[in-house]
């Protein structure tokens, strides 16, 4: 049974970056990804609706500290390769290590430490070929992501989104997590995030109407939704 979504502050968003329980509640979320699977249901979205497209420069919305798409980047450095990834999120975290190990995959790192609407605003129309995020999206309340939306489709012809799936079941095991060694902070995050996410075509809804797009939103394994939206090129 599905309930309304409800959009709530993540202490993650309000701790400074060196704290030790925003670096711990960090880590719980690579395990969350991991359970959840994100980076390979990304990486197979990306394959599967390129359409033949090997991207120059993908941009990664809300990256935190770049280790997700680096997950990403390890699957698909051999079918795309010199890619320019640009990380951007509020703060620049991303280690010295996670920067080498996109220059072992010979992808170049760009970081931008910029409010998500400022970037997108000052991101000239059409200068990436993907814009990917995950567990992002779910942060901002619908007006919010109409904007966003329509900026990412200003940006790039792919947009691939990975998002928590709403529904009772996700919410309950969210808040079993300490069970698996989850903090206190890592549990709030999850059970937050599982409240703010998405089902059905809630994001299809808000993509905007004009030009030629083909989109694809469905539930992905038991605890995410995934979206996708290509542009349709001219025949």
């Amino acid at each position: 049974m599905s309930f309304p979504r409800r959009v709530e502050p993540e202490f993650l968003d309000q701790l400074p970056a060196d704290d030790p329980r925003a670096l711990r509640a960090r880590r719980d979320v690579k395990r969350a990804n991991t359970l959840m699977m994100n980076a390979s249901i990304v990486a197979s979205a990306l394959m599967e609706h390129s359409a033949g497209l090997k991207p120059r420069k993908i941009v990664d919305l809300g990256s935190g500290d770049g280790q997700f798409m680096l997950r990403v980047a390890r699957r698909l450095a051999s079918h795309w390769p010199r890619v320019t990834v640009v990380l951007q999120d509020k703060q620049d975290i991303v280690s010295r290590a996670t920067r080498d190990a996109f220059a072992a995959l010979q992808w170049r790192v760009e970081t931008s430490a910029t409010d998500v609407f400022d970037f997108l605003a000052n991101a000239p129309p059409a200068s990436a070929d993907v814009v990917t995020a995950n567990l992002f999206l779910h942060h901002f309340v619908d007006e919010q992501l109409v904007r966003l939306l329509a900026s990412a489709a200003q940006l790039a012809r792919l947009v691939v989104a990975c998002e928590p799936r709403r529904a009772r079941f996700v919410v309950r095991a969210s808040r079993l997590l300490w069970a698996v060694g989850f903090s206190d902070v890592g549990v709030h995050e999850a059970v937050v995030s599982a409240r703010a996410g998405f089902r059905g075509k809630e994001l299809s809804a808000l993509w905007p109407a004009q030009g030629q797009w083909e989109l694809h939103e469905e539930a992905a394994g038991l605890f995410s939704h995934r979206f996708v939206a290509r542009r349709c090129m001219p025949t």
